[in-house]
């Protein structure tokens, strides 16, 4: 039985909604943690509705967040644990993308995954294996999950972009690579940028990146 997603929505601001841009955020916060990024956007997505839920699960270390799943070496939880509640948590996400359609009147290709840290993990794993390709995927700060299973897995390859700061200290710079090439190596079209000097976050050049290629694959131009 999935669990039902709760959290924020912001309206297009031209109030003619047509792309839906869904905020997957990381580990220990919340939506609103990443809602926050319509604000800069809708100047130059005007026609699109921003959603950002809350994970299903309250973090095992800040207990004033959630997480997709637990992460054995922050938390203790074992691989097992943490395997059984992404699977879960998958499910959980698909079930909420495929209300967002349904709600928003959107078709797939009209959305885009924003995702950051754990978020980022999920929207690379859950893209793929969605029957229909949404219009792209940005990933910040992440890395690719179950990387040798994507091959055999994958039933849709929409557009990817990961971004990663070269100075990130909790999800290794590399992982951005490593993603990169297991993606290309799939058949996906993967575009990347390296934000100098930045940390574990979203810095102004990333996000002006990320929203060139929203606008790109939303057919904006």
């Amino acid at each position: 039985m999935t669990r039902v997603l709760e959290g924020g929505r912001r309206a297009a601001a031209s109030g003619e909604a047509r792309s839906v841009v869904v905020f997957l955020h990381g580990y220990g916060a919340d939506g609103a943690d990443l809602l926050g990024l319509a604000d800069p956007l809708a100047e130059h997505l005007p026609d699109t509705v921003f959603v950002a839920p809350n994970a299903p699960e309250i973090c095992g270390t800040n207990p004033g967040g959630y997480q997709w799943f637990p992460i054995p070496w922050i938390d203790g939880s074992s691989e097992d644990a943490a395997e059984e509640s992404m699977q879960k948590s998958v499910d959980d996400l698909n079930a909420y993308l495929d209300a967002v359609l349904a709600d928003e009147d959107m078709l797939p290709e009209q959305m885009v995954l924003f995702g950051f840290s754990q978020g980022t993990m999920m929207s690379l794993h859950v893209a793929p294996r969605r029957p229909d390709p949404v219009a792209g995927v940005v990933g910040f700060s992440g890395r690719l999950l179950q990387a040798e299973s994507l091959a055999d897995e994958a039933v849709s390859k929409p557009p990817i972009l990961l971004v990663h700061g070269d100075r990130d200290d909790l999800v290794p710079p590399q992982s951005l690579a490593e993603a990169g090439n297991a993606l290309s190596e799939a058949g996906f079209d993967v575009y990347a940028h390296v934000m100098k000097g930045t940390g574990h976050g979203i810095a102004p050049d990333g996000l002006n990146v990320a929203l060139a290629f929203m606008r790109d694959k939303l057919g904006l131009g």
